[in-house]
């Protein structure tokens, strides 16, 4: 029987210059999706429907857990250091947006889908597997990571109004659950979209990265 090499352990975890392309690509779509949203007109701080979560999926679908997270955490830093790549702008004081849990909610979700996704339904180059259990066992790690993302970004956002913000917390936290209500069917059809489109892109991937 044939043993895994433990020599072999330390290369798969140097990044090639592939999954350095992989990882910027994906953080340019992230950065592509913010342009792409309809903004909700909720007080004190707007909520945004954009494609951003639909890049997310993809890159924890195709990238993998640890992939997929550091493309989120490259778009992240890029938009911290000042480049607006955000829905309202960048910059390092961007933290103190309450709605800034809900970008370190991508950064979770990702790793969880990629994570997930690879265990449920571990990608393979050629063969097809049938498509509806397919998309059934990706969906299902699409809203686990969906709601990954709400429960970080709803936790942030109390935590801004309770110890930053001078605006009652309980307020707060009430805009943060209604705005995820306005946006929970939307982001529901994104996980759908990403898991169909999974399917097709993920085995030909798989073939060119191995």
């Amino acid at each position: 029987m044939n043993r895994p090499n433990p020599s072999s352990e330390p290369n798969r975890r140097k990044l090639s210059t592939r999954d350095i392309v992989l990882c910027g690509l994906f953080a340019a779509l992230i950065a592509v999706g913010a342009f792409i949203r309809i903004t909700l007109p909720t007080e004190p701080y707007p909520f945004t429907f954009s494609l951003q979560w639909l890049f997310v999926l993809l890159a924890g679908f195709l990238l993998g857990a640890r992939l997929g997270a550091m493309s989120v955490a490259t778009y992240l830093i890029i938009g911290l250091v000042g480049v607006p790549v955000f829905v309202h702008g960048g910059g390092p004081q961007y933290i103190f947006r309450a709605g800034f849990g809900f970008l370190l909610g991508f950064l979770l979700a990702a790793f969880l889908v990629g994570l997930i996704s690879a265990r449920l339904a571990p990608p393979i180059g050629g063969a097809k597997r049938p498509f509806l259990p397919e998309l059934a066992r990706l969906l299902a790690a699409a809203l686990v990571g969906l709601v990954a993302y709400y429960a970080v970004g709803i936790a942030y956002y109390y935590f801004m109004y309770t110890c930053v913000l001078t605006t009652p917390a309980e307020w707060g936290l009430g805009i943060a659950i209604a705005g995820c209500m306005t946006t929970f069917l939307p982001d529901i059809a994104l996980c759908v979209i990403a898991a169909a489109l999974s399917i097709r892109l993920r085995p030909a991937l798989y073939t060119a990265m191995h």
